[in-house]
């Protein structure tokens, strides 16, 4: 029975063990705490200094050692031959005739400005006689003018009987998004779009707004922002209604710095998870953790497919729902990236494995393929490589030791295989995650601007604007109008057509 041996920075030669074999243990446990400390500082020096795109150098698609020193001569012979080439070619492209630049869209007004020859050019140095007008050239350029602001201003007639000097009647104000408020609901659009949509925050939406003469501050802004997002609220909750319905759920999460004056410190790391469906219906909901209580609640007895990464906290909910879980393929190849750098010739063949995945994936994207075009190419030629990833995957499991990069992601794989091979079951799942990350996406780069959620509260309004933006989004929809529209209608929409208001069925006014 081997007993647990402890290495600490005390150890010297006089605490060694004599056995042969307790110090080969020893060896071995300080070889994988070396791969583990040095993979983590690889990938911290990445996030600092290195690229963040994922796409593999052609010089990194290697499958077998040997072929260092053969593609490295290759390379330096193509770039001498090639040099030449490359010169002819530029100069060629000089010469060639190019598309032009974008004609300018045809839906922006234009102003006309007519430009007339000098008086004394109009006529003719022969014969002295006046020209004729034969033609025009027209020069098109674009223009802008700042965003405006402007008033509404109704004006409200009484009436009242004469004889009795009672009876009053008066017209009736429309409803408005803020009762009794200043702001229009183009004004509230434009704030929530700024802010959700274009990550700008409030402080700097304040200054752009003083330059146009008008003072409004960020706790008044805070205040309707609040107050649409509760406006706002009963769509969201019917579109959790509709996701769970859908026969596949796309899920992610990523954290969210929230204030809270009664937890330690000024800022906590609080959660927003995004639930995407098949009709791009997306619902982000808040958790001020991320245990497994999030996703079980938003679920249910949910029983369709569930594509989401390996987080542990989703493994409760599969093991007490009849929901399948779907992979990630995108998480597994990045492992293997990941591990470029202490293990390329491995790690590089599992990357142009999962290469040939994907271009069987755009290829039918691209060709537009039927689901059950689809579903048989995934069969026919998906499969076989996802065997020789598997049989690749069994082979170097114990040529590796488990705490580096590549083991790590090896071991990554292999426990999540099932899962990765699902998506070659049903036309309707997708290889990857990468629609949540990308709906993810703009939560990420909104924290980097405006740091943090002012509160709890503040925070699950968030998530209900950031619900209908990242649905917009993917169903091709402006924003602003989108709120421009909705804001006006929602407080005297009938409940029964509410799905007319979702984004996925939303049709702007006429």
């Amino acid at each position: 029975m081997s007993e647990t041996i402890e290495i600490t920075a005390n150890t010297n030669a006089e605490n060694l063990p004599g056995d042969t074999a307790t110090l080969r243990q020893m060896i071995l446990t300080l070889l994988e705490q070396i791969d583990d400390l040095n993979g983590q500082l690889y990938y911290l020096k990445r996030q600092l200094y290195g690229k963040r795109s994922e796409k593999l150098d052609p010089d990194q698609r290697l499958l077998f050692e040997q072929l260092y020193d053969q593609l490295h001569s290759e390379k330096q012979k193509q770039q001498q031959e090639s040099s030449e080439d490359k010169r002819k070619k530029s100069r060629s492209q000089t010469n060639s005739n190019h598309k032009g630049r974008r004609p300018l869209p045809e839906n922006l007004p234009r102003e006309v400005i007519e430009i007339e020859p000098p008086s004394e050019d109009k006529s003719c140095d022969d014969c002295h006689s006046d020209k004729a007008r034969i033609g025009q050239e027209v020069t098109e350029e674009l223009e802008y003018r700042p965003a405006s602001f402007y008033v509404k201003r109704y004006i409200r007639y009484k009436y009242a009987c004469r004889h009795c000097e009672n009876n009053v009647s008066i017209g009736q104000l429309r409803p408005r998004a803020i009762d009794k408020g200043i702001a229009g609901e183009g004004l509230l659009a434009h704030i929530i779009t700024s802010k959700y949509a274009d990550q700008m925050p409030l402080n700097r939406l304040e200054g752009i707004i003083k330059r146009h003469g008008v003072d409004i501050n960020v706790s008044t802004m805070c205040d309707w922002v609040g107050a649409c997002a509760d406006l706002l609220e009963p769509l969201v909750n019917r579109m959790h209604e509709v996701i769970l319905q859908s026969p596949v759920i796309n899920t992610d999460d990523t954290g969210i710095p929230v204030k809270n004056k009664r937890r330690r410190g000024s800022t906590y790391r609080g959660y927003l998870w995004a639930y995407i469906d098949d009709k791009c219906n997306v619902v982000f909901e808040f958790t001020p953790t991320r245990s497994r209580a999030g996703p079980i609640g938003f679920f249910g007895d949910y029983g369709g497919y569930v594509q989401a990464d390996a987080y542990s906290g989703y493994d409760e909910f599969f093991d007490k729902s009849d929901a399948t879980e779907v992979g990630c393929n995108a998480h597994a190849r990045r492992k293997f990236e990941h591990a470029l750098d202490s293990s390329p010739v491995i790690a590089a063949e599992f990357m142009v494995h999962w290469g040939r995945l994907y271009e069987i994936e755009k290829r039918a994207r691209q060709a537009g393929y039927s689901d059950e075009q689809l579903l048989r190419v995934r069969q026919d030629e998906s499969l076989p490589i996802l065997d020789e990833i598997k049989a690749a995957l069994i082979k170097y499991k114990d040529q590796v030791l488990p705490k580096s990069p590549i083991g790590k992601a090896i071991t990554y794989s292999l426990n999540q295989w099932d899962a990765l091979v699902r998506y070659t079951e049903d036309a309707r799942l997708s290889i990857d995650n990468n629609i949540s990350e990308r709906v993810l996406r703009m939560v990420v780069i909104g924290r980097k601007n405006y740091l943090f959620a002012g509160s709890e509260t503040g925070a699950q309004r968030a998530a209900i604007i950031y619900s209908l933006v990242a649905s917009c989004k993917l169903n091709g929809i402006d924003p602003f109008a989108y709120f421009n529209d909705v804001l006006k209608r929602v407080s005297t929409h009938p409940a029964s057509k509410i799905d007319q208001l979702l984004p996925s069925n939303w049709k702007a006014p006429q």
